[in-house]
């Protein structure tokens, strides 16, 4: 019996790994790829794969996103793909059979379709569908950044937050400055909202995010609008949505 395999990922190379490593496999069969979340959960309902690949790190819909999109009657078994470790915990919580990370390593990776198999059309699948519902319903709340991953060159560093003096959007990006240095990560404004401790971290504009503490002085603006000055001399404006909230946090850690 073949099992139905799809693979979601926004790096068409990243998807043809993939496909290259299962052609070998007689009893895996991939019945479809997709770029992006939208599109994996309208494939996952409509063709129900049995086992996908699925990469965490997409723009518009990540890889925790679409499984809580998903149906229960349609949850296929995943091994989730991520280019950096700080979301290997992510993929836990909604207890995948694996993750791999990239660039994928051929022994890992058959180690992980052997563990797929061994799951696939066993007892232990229905047991498994229920422990992930359960979790997809509780949705625990995710904790706080301690460090983003970042690539310099070839190499994954990583960065701490406490490092950080502000963010800003780049499309589905977001750039991290810290100090004389920027760094781009694919994930969105969004996400690291959510991400990053509101103790530390506000988001002041739509497309920027700051270090409480890195703030140096605000000044007020006609349209009731403000901008912040950091100690680096950085000058950033605060939407008339966010001022209010800032000057609160402020007073508040006078």
């Amino acid at each position: 019996m073949k099992h139905s395999v799809l693979i979601v990922d926004d790096e068409p190379l990243a998807r043809r790994g993939v496909t290259l490593r299962l052609q070998s496999n007689s009893d895996l069969e991939v019945v479809g790829e997709c770029s992006n979340g939208r599109d994996a959960v309208q494939f996952i309902t409509s063709n129900k794969p049995d086992l996908v690949f699925l990469d965490i790190q997409m723009p518009v819909m990540n890889g925790i996103e679409v499984m809580r999109a998903l149906n229960p009657e349609v949850l296929p078994f995943v091994i989730f793909l991520t280019a950096f470790d700080q979301y290997v915990m992510r993929a836990f919580e909604v207890h995948a059979i694996d993750y791999l990370l990239k660039p994928v390593d051929d022994a890992r990776f058959n180690a992980s379709l052997n563990h797929a198999r061994r799951i696939l059309g066993a007892q232990q699948a229905a047991a498994y569908s229920r422990r992930l519902q359960a979790v997809l319903d509780r949705k625990p709340a995710p904790e706080p950044f301690r460090r983003i991953a970042v690539r310099v060159g070839k190499l994954v560093r990583f960065v701490s937050v406490d490092d950080i003096d502000w963010i800003e959007a780049q499309g589905d990006y977001a750039e991290i400055h810290v100090g004389t240095r920027s760094h781009l990560i694919r994930e969105p404004l969004n996400t690291l909202t959510e991400r990053l401790n509101p103790e530390d971290f506000l988001r002041i504009h739509r497309s920027a995010i700051v270090r409480l503490n890195r703030i140096a002085g605000v000044n007020s603006l006609p349209n009731r609008d403000c901008t912040v000055t950091l100690h680096n001399g950085t000058s950033l404006r605060v939407s008339r949505s966010y001022s209010d909230h800032l000057r609160k946090l402020l007073r508040n850690q006078l």
